[in-house]
């Protein structure tokens, strides 16, 4: 495999796909900090900081299968050239700062997803999508947000059940204090899912250019760039989002937060390890629908969440439309 890219190109395609994981790390700031700023137990600036911190040493946790299905497992590597990374890119993260600015918790993750498969099959067609790889990512949109909510609603009833003969502050106090571990579990979690979306790009972008020699690898200099890129975005909070997460969809105490965010992280975990890219957003989503579903059906505002639910449905076409139009402009420069 040749060298093919002039080295400026590539370090500008590497520098777009880390200010894609910034962007990531900005949108989803809300998924790790929603619950515990709602809940009062962290103020907004300190809470940014708090999550940051975990997202950045979630790699010292966690290996890289996540990259790895990233990488080769949503379109065939042997199709990727800069201008499909390009396009992927682009597809991404014009989305997500579409969401952003409306407030959506759409999936950064999927947006990722389907910016790949949009310039896979602007590129080959069909030929290019490895299905077992999309297909497990595409039964992660429905799953991780349904494991989320039992997890959470599970956590609610037996949390409930050890802590009845306890005066409701006395458990307010136990959980302000049990929320910076559920908070600190659910930011490792986001880093060790979520940068490494980012990682598999650069990584199976080096790969295509020959850089990475014959086997696919992900170079730990990207590594560190991806959590730092990521940990920065979550510094600079996601303040529209985390509104919509921590009120809107129901309201939260510090035991539905903890059990919320414990809930979410234990599914995190879970689709690391196992290499699936899952969305931070829908499982937290799910898990605070799960604890606000415990209370009583009607503390949940279901028509929100409904529109949170489409958004999610949209996010994969919508960011292959668009990737898939940066492809075929990027055609016209050759």
């Amino acid at each position: 495999m040749e060298v093919t890219l002039a080295f400026p190109l590539l370090v500008g395609l590497i520098g777009i796909a880390l200010f894609f994981d910034f962007l990531n790390g900005l949108h989803d700031a809300a998924n790790s900090i929603a619950t515990i700023v709602s809940t009062r137990v962290l103020r907004p600036h300190y809470a940014v900081f708090w999550a940051a911190f975990f997202n950045f040493i979630a790699f010292l946790f966690f290996g890289l299968h996540v990259a790895e299905t990233l990488g080769t497992g949503i379109i065939n590597p042997s199709i990727v050239t800069p201008q499909v990374i390009f396009a992927a890119l682009m597809g991404a993260i014009i989305w997500n700062i579409v969401t952003w600015m409306f407030g959506i918790p759409s999936s950064s993750s999927h947006a990722l997803v389907g910016g790949l498969v949009g310039a896979g099959l602007a590129k080959t067609g069909l030929s290019s999508i490895v299905w077992s790889g999309l297909l497990k990512t595409a039964g992660a949109i429905v799953m991780s947000p349904m494991i989320g909510f039992f997890l959470a609603l599970v956590l609610v009833l037996v949390v409930s059940w050890i802590f009845v003969r306890q005066t409701p502050f006395a458990v307010d106090r136990t959980f302000r204090v049990m929320q910076f571990v559920s908070a600190s579990l659910y930011s490792l979690g986001h880093g060790g899912n979520d940068a490494q979306k980012t990682m598999g790009i650069i990584a199976v972008l080096l790969y295509s250019q020959g850089y990475l020699g014959q086997s696919f690898h992900v170079p730990f200099w990207v590594v560190l760039s991806c959590q730092a890129a990521m940990a920065l975005g979550t510094l600079f909070g996601g303040w529209r989002i985390v509104h919509t997460m921590g009120s809107k969809i129901t309201r939260l105490n510090p035991m539905q937060g903890f059990c919320a965010e414990t809930g979410g992280a234990l599914t995190l975990f879970g689709a690391t390890w196992l290499g699936i890219p899952v969305s931070t957003t829908h499982t937290i989503t799910g898990a605070i629908i799960g604890v606000g579903a415990a209370r009583r059906l009607s503390a949940v505002r279901w028509g929100l969440a409904g529109n949170i639910v489409i958004a999610w449905v949209v996010t994969l076409p919508a960011a292959a439309l668009i990737s898939a139009l940066f492809y075929w402009s990027s055609r016209l420069f050759e």
